[in-house]
């Protein structure tokens, strides 16, 4: 018990140590930097369907333990992309309320999906549908912690698409949140079994999703598959989820 506290609560430290002596960079959220990265070309420049998911540290100490995430789409040759995140303010669903690639409140996204061309193009209906149909969008079902919040509604998403293979990273606190009400069952893949407490406690084994525990948020693991060490307020270390 001692060693698996210490697992959870030094890489938190070491990850607040970093943001209270050194700071993220971003100055104040209000004025904070929410421009492209230029991680997407233009849509005209790139006719084939897509989808991606980014993430990107959250706001303010916060950052220390989470990433906030969001899902961007493409039909083939369309004009535009769409974009679609979970927010604790306004409507809870926002379409293109942002940059689809942009910083969110300075922080750079990372790439946590990327899928193009004819399989994309496949797999966007289910997507949409899932968006269309999310349980949690009424104004005041969003919940910090443990969920629904924004990594809800991207894990939900890609629970619809098990074909991605694709694994939200350790900091997603609340990917884990049973937004189905079934405290046991598979994996998104479907290459493994989870059990969850509410979305406070549980525990995940997949070929796919590999080992997690999920302590009060805190998720602690590692990926064979794509070898890797997950830690809490740190995240993955080793081979990118996104390949």
């Amino acid at each position: 018990m001692v060693i698996f506290l210490l697992l959870v609560f030094v890489p938190i430290a070491v990850s607040a140590a970093r943001y209270f002596l050194f700071g993220d960079g971003r100055g104040d959220w209000r004025t904070a930097d929410r421009s492209s990265t230029g991680l997407l070309r233009p849509a005209a420049a790139n006719p084939d369907a897509l989808i991606r998911v980014f993430a990107a540290r959250t706001v303010r100490w916060r950052s220390i333990f989470a990433v906030h995430t969001w899902i961007v789409v493409k039909e083939k040759d369309a004009a535009g992309y769409s974009r679609y995140d979970y927010t604790a303010w306004g409507e809870p669903i926002r379409d293109n309320g942002f940059a689809p690639d942009g910083r969110w409140f300075g922080a750079t996204p990372e790439v946590v999906v990327a899928v193009d061309g004819a399989r994309a193009e496949a797999l966007i209906l289910k997507i949409r549908r899932v968006i269309e149909n999310y349980r949690f969008k009424a104004y005041g079902d969003y919940s910090a912690w443990p969920g629904p919040n924004s990594n809800t509604f991207v894990q939900a998403a890609l629970d619809a698409v098990p074909e991605l293979q694709a694994v939200l990273p350790p900091t997603a606190i609340g990917k884990d949140f049973p937004y189905t009400g079934r405290l046991v069952g598979l994996t998104a893949s479907g290459s493994g079994v989870y059990a969850s407490l509410a979305g406070y406690v549980g525990i995940s084994i997949g070929w796919v999703e590999g080992f997690e525990i999920n302590f009060f948020g805190a998720v602690l693991g590692f990926d064979i598959r794509r070898p890797a060490l997950k830690l809490p307020g740190i995240g993955r270390l080793g081979v990118p989820a996104a390949l």
